[in-house]
C-alpha cells in the first residue's frame, strides 16, 4: 500500500475488480485521501504501453468516509490487449498538490505506477493447471536395453554404468559437447507410466525428443524424426495413447529459436546427404538462418556456434514449423502430444508464438502452450520489446520462476511475507488462467537439483569437486526438511506443480550436467518418495488445490499459512520453515479441522484455532 489508507490497488475498496481485466472491462477507482490534506481534486493518470496512448481521467469527489475525502471513478479498460500503467494526481484550489503512486505521495513530478494488465478473454485448457506435471530428460530416465549410437548424428557414446556420473569434462578441443548417452528411451518412459500415474502426474513434459547430436537435444538435427536412441514414432504414438489410457498427456520442448549445427538444415560437418546451408547458398534451408559472412559468421544463439540462430520470419521455416499442413507442430500435436513448451520464448518474436498457438487451436483445441520465461511475463521486455505473452493470443501460461525464487527464498530463512508479497504481484499482473496455468517447480533441468541446493552447506569451488560432492548425511536430513516443506507449498499452490524426474526420489547434483543424472531405480528415498507421492494423491483429490481461490491466513518470519476454498471446501496450508517451535492463534469455522497429512484431528473452541507447528513442521487443514 503507498499510503495507509489513501490507495491499495489489491482491497475492494480502492479497486474493482481485483488484478488483470478483460477488454473493455468497467475499472472503479477509489481513493481516499485524509480530508486535512485539503484536496479538492483528483486525476487517474494513464499511460497504455501498446496503444503509446497518454491521458487524465478526474475521479469525482463522492464525500467524506469519516476523516477521510473519496474520489471515484470508473475506467472502460481498452477494447484491445494492453498493458497500463497508472498513478493519481492530487490538486488543491489553489493549485498546489502531488502525485500518489506505488511509493506514496510525491512533488517530482516522477511516478512509480501501478500496473494494470487488460487481456484478450481466450479458451484456456483446464487439465493442465489442476493436474501434476513431471519433467522428463528422455536419455537420463529408464533404458531397457543397451542401445548402439553406431552411424547416427555426432560422435555419440554410452555409458555401460547406469550409475555413472555424467561427462562433465571439455575435450580435448575444450569444448563440452554432451556426447556421452545413458540409453533412456520412450520404451522406457512407457514402462513406467504405472509408477508416474502412482506418483499422481497426469502431464508428462518431455526434454526434446527429436534427432540431434547430443544428449540433451535442445540442438535439433531433424525435426521430423524421433532421435533413433529414443525410438520411433511408433513408440511415441504407443507413449501417448498409453498415457492417455491412464489419464496422463504428453507435452513436448519445441526448440525453434536455433537449430543444431550438424542438423540436416545447417549440415555444417556434411552427416546429412542433403545440401545444408553451410555448404550451398542454393540450399533449401538457406534462408533460415542470418550469415554475417557464409559460411563461418552467423547468428548463434547466446554466441555459441553449435546452435545457429534461425530467421524466424523465413517463409519457409515458418510454413515448415507452423503453418504447413503438416507442419512440426501439428504433426506430434496429430500424433499424440497434448502441448508444447517453448524453450527460450524470449527469442520468439510475438508473432510467430501467435501463430502457433492459432495452429494448436485448429489442430488440437485442448492442447496447451506454455513458454519458458524467467521472470514475470505479464511485464517482460526481451531485446528492448515489451513482450505480450499473457494477453490473449500467445502462450496460456509459464514456467513459473519467480515461484521457484521466491519459495526458496523463504524455506532458506527469508520471510514467508516476501512469499507472499511476490505472489501477490504476480496474482494481480497475470490474467486468472495464466496464473492458475503457470508451470511451477522447486527444479528443472537448468538449475541444481533442488535437494542439493536446500542440503549442502557449501557450494564447491571446482566443477571436479561438485561433481563428485556428495550430502552428508546431516546436510541431506536438513535438505529433506526444507524439501518436504516447499513440496507441500508447492503442491498446494495455484498452477500445475511440476516435478523435475528424480527429486521425488531424493537425487543429488550441482549444475548442468552434474544435475541430470540417471533415476536411481530401486535406490530411491522411501520416505521421500511417499511424501511426494501423498501429495500428487491429495493434489488430485481435492477441487479446492486444483482450481480454489487462494487467501492468505498468515505470513510472517518463518510462518505461512494460506487458504484454498473452491466451494464449501476449504484446505489450509500452514508451514513453519524454522528449527523452532510456533504457535499461532487462528479464526476458525466450525469443527476442529483434520490434517490431511497425518490424519490427526485439531481440537477447536470458541471460533479459534490455536495451531501449533514442530520445527520444520506442516500441516494441511481440512
Amino acid at each position: 500500500m503507498s499510503e495507509p489508507f489513501v490507495f491499495d490497488p489489491r482491497c475492494d475498496l480502492c479497486k474493482e475488480p481485483f488484478g488483470a481485466v478483460p477488454c473493455g472491462t468497467a475499472v472503479t477507482f477509489h481513493c481516499r485521501p485524509l480530508a486535512t490534506e485539503g484536496f479538492s481534486h483528483c486525476a487517474l493518470v494513464l499511460s497504455c504501453e501498446f496503444s503509446g496512448t497518454q491521458r487524465e481521467q478526474e475521479l469525482p469527489l463522492e464525500g467524506f468516509a469519516g476523516e477521510r475525502l473519496c474520489f471515484s471513478g470508473t475506467l472502460t479498460a481498452p477494447e484491445l490487449p494492453d498493458l497500463l500503467w497508472y498513478h493519481f494526481r492530487f490538486w488543491r484550489e489553489d493549485g498546489t498538490g502531488c502525485l500518489l503512486d506505488k511509493t506514496g505521495y510525491r512533488s517530482d513530478g516522477q511516478a512509480v505506477s501501478w500496473q494494470l494488465t487488460v487481456y484478450q478473454e481466450s479458451r484456456t485448457p483446464g487439465w493442465f493447471g489442476a493436474g501434476v506435471t513431471y519433467q522428463i530428460f528422455p536419455d537420463r530416465f529408464c533404458r531397457l536395453v543397451p542401445v548402439d549410437p553406431a552411424g547416427l548424428v555426432g560422435r555419440r557414446w554410452v555409458h555401460e554404468d547406469w550409475d555413472d556420473t555424467p561427462e562433465w569434462r571439455p575435450d580435448p578441443d575444450g569444448e563440452i559437447r554432451n556426447r556421452d548417452f545413458f540409453g533412456g528411451t520412450l520404451a522406457g518412459i512407457t514402462s513406467k507410466l504405472d509408477d508416474l500415474k502412482a506418483l499422481g502426474v497426469t502431464t508428462l513434459y518431455l526434454c526434446p525428443i527429436f534427432e540431434s547430436a547430443s544428449n540433451h537435444r535442445y540442438n535439433t538435427a531433424d525435426y521430423t524424426r524421433i532421435d533413433p536412441m529414443l525410438g520411433t514414432e511408433a513408440d511415441f504414438r504407443a507413449l501417448c495413447a498409453q498415457a492417455r489410457q491412464r489419464g496422463m498427456r504428453v507435452i513436448l520442448d519445441g526448440v525453434f529459436n536455433h537449430t543444431g549445427s550438424q542438423s540436416m538444415y545447417f549440415n555444417a560437418d556434411g552427416y546429412y546427404p542433403t545440401l545444408g546451408a553451410a555448404q550451398s547458398q542454393d540450399s533449401p534451408w538457406y534462408s533460415w538462418y542470418r550469415f554475417h559472412h557464409w559460411p563461418d559468421s552467423y547468428d548463434s544463439w547466446w554466441g555459441i556456434r553449435t546452435l545457429p540462430a534461425v530467421e524466424e520470419s523465413s517463409p519457409s521455416y515458418v510454413d515448415f514449423i507452423i503453418d504447413g499442413k503438416d507442419s512440426i507442430i501439428r504433426r506430434w500435436l496429430r500424433a499424440g502430444a497434448s502441448g508444447w513448451r517453448l524453450d527460450v520464448a524470449d527469442e520468439l518474436p510475438d508473432w510467430f508464438l501467435e501463430k502457433i498457438r492459432a495452429a494448436m487451436e485448429e489442430t488440437a483445441p485442448d492442447s496447451v502452450l506454455i513458454g519458458e520465461v524467467w521472470e514475470d511475463g505479464s511485464n517482460k521486455i526481451a531485446y528492448s520489446q515489451r513482450r505480450r505473452y499473457l494477453l490473449g493470443s500467445e502462450t496460456h501460461g509459464l514456467m513459473n520462476y519467480p515461484f521457484r525464487t521466491a519459495l526458496l527464498a523463504y524455506v532458506s530463512g527469508g520471510d514467508a511475507d516476501d512469499f507472499r508479497e511476490a505472489m501477490e504481484t504476480l496474482r494481480e499482473n497475470y490474467p486468472p488462467a495464466a496464473f492458475y496455468s503457470a508451470m511451477n517447480f522447486l527444479g528443472t533441468h537448468d538449475t541444481p537439483r533442488i535437494l542439493t541446493l536446500l542440503g549442502a552447506d557449501r557450494t564447491p569451488d571446482t566443477k571436479a569437486e561438485r561433481a563428485s560432492y556428495r550430502l552428508l548425511p546431516r546436510e541431506r536430513a536438513a535438505g529433506i526438511a526444507k524439501l518436504r516443506l516447499a513440496a507441500l507449498v508447492l503442491f498446494t499452490f495455484p498452477g500445475s506443480p511440476m516435478i523435475y524426474y528424480g527429486d521425488e526420489a531424493g537425487m543429488e547434483g550441482f549444475e548442468d550436467p552434474l544435475n541430470r543424472g540417471t533415476y536411481p531405480w530401486g535406490r530411491e528415498d522411501r520416505d521421500l518418495l511417499a511424501w511426494f507421492t501423498r501429495l500428487g494423491a491429495l493434489r488430485n483429490a481435492y477441487p479446492a488445490l486444483q482450481s480454489g481461490t487462494i487467501s492468505w491466513l498468515y505470513t510472517a518470519g518463518p510462518l505461512l499459512i494460506f487458504a484454498r476454498q473452491n466451494g464449501d471446501q476449504r484446505l489450509t496450508t500452514a508451514v513453519n520453515a524454522s528449527p523452532d517451535s510456533h504457535t499461532v492463534t487462528l479464526l476458525w469455522e466450525g469443527a476442529g479441522p483434520t490434517d490431511l497429512l497425518t490424519g490427526d484431528t485439531l481440537p477447536c473452541s470458541g471460533g479459534v484455532l490455536h495451531l501449533q507447528l514442530p520445527p520444520w513442521g506442516c500441516r494441511l487443514l481440512l
